[in-house]
């Protein structure tokens, strides 16, 4: 559309303004980017999400360019005037440069408003009292989909795990593997804590490599001998499969995992199976923004572990990582009321436990820092370090929670705009756990603008360089 240079810099001062008001409320890029689109209409969506992410042009090539280079790729050749006119729909895209924008935004072409054809249309909503959305409707492009150069950047953004992995992973969910030899129930458990202590140790690559194999025994296992042992035991493989999956941005498959985790718990009919794939269903729910959908699953299945009266600590530790939960949802839907006495009464539920199994200290930690991410999800990045204050690493049992505490903190420091102390606490995250901040998509992309926009600040280039392929830890 036509438009002259003053209306153009204004709209790009607004921009700036929208950003900065949903980083004080400690919403992400994609909200940010609806947010843009919805109160600047005049912009087309390639542009809001070059604004949402603080970018001028030139540092947005940056970033594309940095992309290839990390995989040995060369990068592709774009400049700042072809971006321009792109942004501004002068001219159309080919299907290579609009892929390399996809991978540049972590977005499908037709939520940058670079699909072909179809019927697709982009619907905004936003006001100051919502999280602002940017949705999709009409028919999709199985075209698009089908791209297997759109689908292996995608994959490949930000991750160390190789893409075949994670497509073994996908295929498993479609049509299960045959199963190896029958394994008894000691068997199942057995892998299963293997599974979580690879899950524990970050070793996400390993982990991924195992978790097909481990699904398809345990669901094999589960099929023959329909005991409730066996569906709780299947279930928790769910559970497992869907927290790594989410945690490393899969979030189609991590979906379809709580699921299914969910139909398996049900029909153990075991209270705690119930609620452990109930935090992991409404885990999936809350990063859909569905939250009022969210809190009713927490809700549910706390009243149902309550109406055991909490006597065992297994009872009692999946009820506190709920009410963690809960609070932190209602953080995200704007219920400061909420999400600040639900962390109260999980606190409480941390006291119980540690009673109950006469390991003061053991439980207080874990919803702690889970207080930390409801003032962080509040958008009140002051408070969350505050709350951190008495935390410290050793607190911490296994390598990714140490890693999760610094990244919790490297948020609520990039949250409160502050690039060095985020630098400061990724290293120390990495250090930890390399792949809490390699692997992790929402991790990652930090430490990625860090390095396209403070590069200068102490602690980024060791963090870039530590991030680079060829410093990332043997799988």
């Amino acid at each position: 559309m036509a438009m002259d240079r003053a209306r153009r810099a204004e709209l790009q001062r607004r921009a700036r303004m929208i950003r900065l008001e949903c980083q004080r409320r400690g919403l992400g890029v994609e909200h940010t980017a609806g947010a843009i689109l919805a109160d600047l209409p005049e912009l087309l969506p390639l542009e809001a999400w070059r604004l949402a992410h603080g970018w001028s042009r030139p540092a947005a090539l940056q970033a594309l360019a940095a992309l290839y280079q990390a995989e040995g790729l060369p990068a592709p050749a774009v400049n700042t005037a072809m971006l321009c006119r792109w942004e501004h729909g002068t001219v159309s895209l080919s299907a290579e440069y609009a892929a390399a924008l996809s991978r540049l935004y972590q977005m499908p072409p037709r939520r940058l408003g670079l699909q072909r054809g179809g019927s697709g249309t982009v619907r905004r909503a936003y006001s100051a009292e919502r999280v602002p959305v940017v949705t999709v409707s009409g028919h999709r492009d199985d075209g698009e989909e089908a791209d297997p150069m759109r689908r292996r950047t995608l994959l490949a953004v930000g991750l160390s795990i190789p893409v075949p992995l994670l497509e073994r992973v996908d295929d498993m969910l479609a049509l299960p593997p045959p199963p190896g030899p029958p394994a008894g129930p000691g068997q199942i458990k057995e892998l299963l804590a293997a599974a979580r202590r690879q899950y524990n140790a970050s070793a996400l690559t390993a982990l991924v490599a195992a978790l097909p194999g481990l699904v398809a025994t345990a669901r094999d296992t589960a099929e023959r001998s329909n005991t409730p042992a066996a569906l709780q035991a299947l279930a928790a493989c769910y559970d497992l499969a869907t927290d790594t999956l989410n945690k490393i941005g899969r979030k189609q498959a991590a979906r379809i995992t709580a699921d299914r985790a969910v139909g398996c718990a049900e029909r153990s009919g075991d209270p705690v199976a119930m609620g452990a794939s109930a935090r992991a269903l409404g885990m999936m729910l809350r990063t859909e923004g569905r939250h009022p959908i969210a809190l009713r699953v927490f809700r549910q299945a706390i009243d149902r572990l309550d109406a055991t009266g909490l006597r065992t600590p297994a009872q009692t530790s999946v009820a506190m990582r709920l009410l963690c939960a809960e609070a932190y949802t209602a953080a995200w839907a704007g219920d400061r009321t909420g999400a600040l006495d639900g962390i109260g009464e999980a606190e409480r539920a941390a006291q119980r436990l540690e009673r109950l199994t006469a390991r003061p200290g053991a439980a207080g930690p874990f919803v702690a820092l889970y207080r930390v991410d409801v003032h962080y999800a509040l958008g009140d990045a002051g408070t969350a370090l505050h709350a951190a204050g008495h935390l410290r690493e050793g607190m911490f049992p296994t390598p990714e929670r140490r890693a999760r505490f610094h990244t919790d903190l490297a948020r609520a420091w990039w949250q409160w705009g502050k690039p060095e102390e985020t630098a400061k606490a990724l290293l120390s995250a990495h250090r930890q756990a390399p792949a809490e901040v390699a692997d992790r998509p929402s991790i990652r992309r930090i430490a990625d603008e860090l390095a396209a926009r403070h590069a200068r600040v102490p602690g980024v280039q060791e963090l870039a360089a530590a991030l680079s392929p060829g410093h990332l830890p043997p799988a």
